[in-house]
């Protein structure tokens, strides 16, 4: 089976339950900003003690007419290179994307013909995909922050002083929902989404777990 043909049985997958932004509760008060800027302050301490970490949960990518879902396990092996894996559960094809952060190369296995680099893993996710995944930033956003290497514009904090929505590189992100994190951690996302233009990825996450170096 060709990449495109199992983009296309994604397609077939249910669409991704639960993924739909909800309706806004009623906002509690702002918290000052010594509180505020003290959350973010905790957010990245945390995020900075791990290099090494996975996530785990459920996908709905499209670009255009062009869309599936399935299963995704993302794996940061250190601060530059980074594992995709995404399955479909009817037709239990899968194939993983390997990225480098620094050089922006990638690698995709699994393909008809055999496995398929490019000089950058955003592009050759697009020719043989056909689908627009911001890869430099998304590894920041799933953790609950923008990515430090761009300009972030109109971010929203909710009253907890977690990231409601921001934008940053061309992409509106949105967070639908959060989970507890590790004793002693600030909360993680579980369910987040980003738009750019007729692109969209949006991300239910199930487990996630941090490492030491």
């Amino acid at each position: 089976m060709t990449l495109r043909a199992f983009v296309a049985a994604l397609a077939i997958v249910a669409v991704l339950a639960g993924c739909a932004t909800t309706a806004p509760a009623r906002r509690a008060p702002a918290l000052s900003a010594e509180a505020l800027a003290s959350r973010q302050q905790a957010r990245q301490e945390f995020l900075a003690q791990y290099e090494m970490w996975s996530f785990s949960g459920r996908a709905a990518i499209s670009k255009g007419d062009k869309g599936g879902s399935g299963r995704i396990e993302w794996q940061q092996q250190d601060r530059r290179r980074y594992e995709i894996a995404l399955s479909a559960p009817v037709t239990r094809q899968s194939w993983r994307l390997i990225g480098d952060l620094h050089s922006e190369a990638g690698r995709i296995e699994g393909l008809e013909g055999g496995p398929r680099d490019g000089e950058f893993a955003e592009d050759l996710l697009l020719e043989t995909t056909g689908w627009s995944v911001p890869l430099q930033q998304l590894g920041s956003w799933v953790r609950g922050a923008p990515a430090a290497e761009y300009p972030v514009q109109a971010i929203v904090y909710d009253a907890k002083g977690r990231p409601e929505s921001f934008q940053q590189a061309g992409w509106t992100v949105r967070y639908t929902a959060w989970r507890p994190g590790p004793t002693g951690a600030p909360e993680l996302p579980a369910k987040i989404e980003a738009e750019a233009g007729d692109a969209r990825v949006r991300l239910a996450i199930e487990d996630w777990t941090f490492a030491s170096p």
